[in-house]
C-alpha cells in the first residue's frame, strides 16, 4: 500500500526527471525540426557553462592586456589555450561584480539569479537561463540542465538542483547520470535493454501520475500545493516523452552512440564527456535551445581523476589557480568542451550560415573569481555573437560598478526582451548598479 509518506518519498526519488518548466501543448520545435517559426526569424540558442571553485581572471586575460582591446595580436593564457584558434569568436569580460550575491563557497542559485544565494537556501527568483528559455523560440524541452561531478556523487545523487530555477522556491533539476538522461531523451527510439527500461519507467511514471493526482485531493491545503508541484512534474515528464516519440525518425539522426563509457565508466570524466554529448545532441536536434552545464554542480565538490588530478572537492578551491598545473588541466578540459560545442553547432547548416552563428556560449563560475570570494570581480567569457549582437575577438575591462544582473539584462535584450533590470529593484540598483539597461560595452 502506498501511503502518504511513501508516496512523497517515491516522488522525491523521481522528481529529478521533471523539467522545471511548463511544457504547454502549443510549444513548437525550433529549427532544425521546423523550417520556420511564426514571429521568430532567427532560432537563437544559449549555453551556460558554470565551473565551480571560481574563475581567476589571470587564467583567461592575456599577459600585458590591461585595457579593453583586440585579441588578434595577443596569445591566450595556457589554461584557455585550446581556444586560441577561435579568438575571433571570443570575448573576455572582466570587471562585473556580484557582491550582493554573497558567493563565498558558491552563490548557488544566485550565480544565475543575481541575488543572494547560499547552501540549502531555495531560489528567491527565476534564473537567467530559465528566463531566456521563455524568450527564445519554444522547443519540446525549453531548458536542459546537466551536472558534472565525481562518480560517487553523480551515482548517489543523479539529480540535484543548485543553479537554475523557474521562480521563487522553484528549483530546476540538473541531470548527472547519462544513462537516465539518455533514456529520457532517446529511450523511445532505442532497442534492447535501453528500450525495455524506458518502457518500464514510462509505465511506472504514468501510473504514479494518476495515483498522485487522485491521492493528492485529500491532503491539507498546505501540503496540497506542494504536492501539486510533484504531480505537475510527472505530467511534464510524461508529456515530453510522448512528444519526443512524435519526432522519433528525426531524433535517430542525432542520438549519440551508447558505449562502455555510459555503463562502465573508468573515470568520472567518461560521464562528463557523454553528458556533454547528450547536451550537444539536444541542441543540434532541436530538442532544446537553452543548455546549462554545471561542472561541480554549483557546489564545492567536483573531481577530474580522468585528467590525472587526484585532488578533488573543496581542496581544489584553496589552490591558487594561476600557473597551477592542476587548474591548467581542468580549465583546458573545459576549453576543449567549449570547442566541441562550437564545432558541433558549426557543422549544422541554419539559415544562411550555421547553428553557431545564432548561438552564444557563456562561460563563467558560480563562485565569481575564486573560492571564499566576496564577489567583487566576476569574469566571464563569451563564444559566438548571438546572431551578431555581441562583439567578438576582444577583451573588455569594466570598472567594477555593474553587477552580473546587468550582464543578464544584456542577454535578455539581445534575445529580444525589452527590460532595464533583471532581478534587481530600484533600491538594490542604487546600491549595486551604476547604470541601467544593458552593458553597452559588450554589444555591437
Amino acid at each position: 500500500m502506498l501511503n502518504r509518506r511513501n508516496l512523497f518519498q517515491a516522488m522525491a526519488a523521481t522528481a529529478g526527471v521533471t523539467l522545471g518548466t511548463s511544457l504547454l501543448p502549443e510549444h513548437l520545435l525550433a529549427s532544425p525540426l521546423t523550417e520556420s517559426i511564426p514571429g521568430n526569424t532567427t532560432p537563437k540558442r544559449i549555453i551556460f557553462f558554470m565551473q565551480n571553485q571560481g574563475f581567476d581572471p589571470k587564467t583567461c586575460i592575456p599577459a600585458g592586456l590591461k585595457n579593453s582591446g583586440s585579441l588578434a595580436k595577443v596569445k591566450l593564457p595556457e589554461p584557455i589555450s585550446p581556444l586560441e584558434p577561435y579568438k575571433d569568436r571570443l570575448h573576455i569580460i572582466n570587471g562585473l561584480h556580484g557582491v550582493h550575491t554573497s558567493p563565498s563557497h558558491s552563490a548557488f542559485f544566485g550565480a544565475l539569479g543575481g541575488y543572494r544565494g547560499s547552501d540549502g537556501v531555495p531560489p528567491s527568483g527565476p534564473t537567467i537561463d530559465y528566463e531566456l528559455s521563455n524568450v527564445l523560440p519554444q522547443t519540446l524541452l525549453p531548458h536542459l540542465c546537466i551536472g558534472m561531478d565525481s562518480i560517487e556523487n553523480m551515482t548517489t545523487k543523479p539529480t540535484i538542483a543548485t543553479l537554475s530555477a523557474s521562480g521563487a522556491g522553484q528549483p530546476i533539476f540538473m541531470h548527472s547520470n547519462p544513462n537516465h538522461l539518455y533514456q529520457m531523451l532517446y529511450g523511445g527510439i532505442s532497442t534492447g535493454d535501453i528500450r525495455r527500461q524506458h518502457e518500464a519507467r514510462s509505465s511506472m511514471m504514468s501510473q504514479i501520475e494518476k495515483l498522485a493526482a487522485a491521492k493528492g485531493q485529500s491532503l491539507p491545503s498546505g501540503d496540497h500545493q506542494r504536492y501539486g508541484q510533484y504531480v505537475q512534474g510527472f505530467k511534464e515528464a510524461n508529456g515530453l516523452r510522448d512528444r519526443l516519440e512524435t519526432v522519433a525518425d528525426h531524433l535517430r539522426k542525432f542520438a549519440p552512440t551508447v558505449d562502455e563509457r555510459y555503463t562502465q565508466p573508468k573515470f568520472e570524466t567518461d560521464w562528463h564527456d557523454v553528458l556533454l554529448d547528450l547536451g550537444i545532441s539536444a541542441l543540434t536536434s532541436g530538442i532544446t535551445n537553452t543548455l546549462t552545464i554545471g561542472s561541480g554542480r554549483g557546489e564545492i565538490f567536483g573531481a577530474w581523476k580522468g585528467l590525472g588530478v587526484d585532488q578533488q572537492g573543496h581542496n581544489l578551491g584553496h589552490m591558487d589557480q594561476p600557473d597551477n598545473p592542476i587548474w591548467i588541466k581542468i580549465r583546458q578540459y573545459n576549453s576543449r568542451m567549449l570547442v566541441k560545442i562550437m564545432e558541433s553547432l558549426e557543422s549544422i547548416p541554419e539559415g544562411s550560415g550555421t547553428m553557431m552563428d545564432h548561438t552564444l556560449v557563456v562561460y563563467t563560475s558560480n563562485n565569481a573569481d575564486k573560492q571564499h570570494t566576496n564577489g567583487a570581480n566576476w569574469p566571464v567569457m563569451l563564444l559566438g555573437n548571438f546572431d551578431g549582437a555581441f562583439k567578438t575577438g576582444c577583451f573588455t575591462q569594466l570598472d567594477g560598478k555593474r553587477p552580473i544582473n546587468a550582464f543578464y539584462t544584456t542577454l535578455l535584450r539581445a534575445a529580444g526582451q525589452n527590460c532595464d533590470r533583471f532581478n534587481m529593484d530600484d533600491k538594490m540598483a542604487k546600491k549595486f548598479d551604476s547604470d541601467t539597461g544593458p552593458v553597452k560595452e559588450l554589444l555591437v
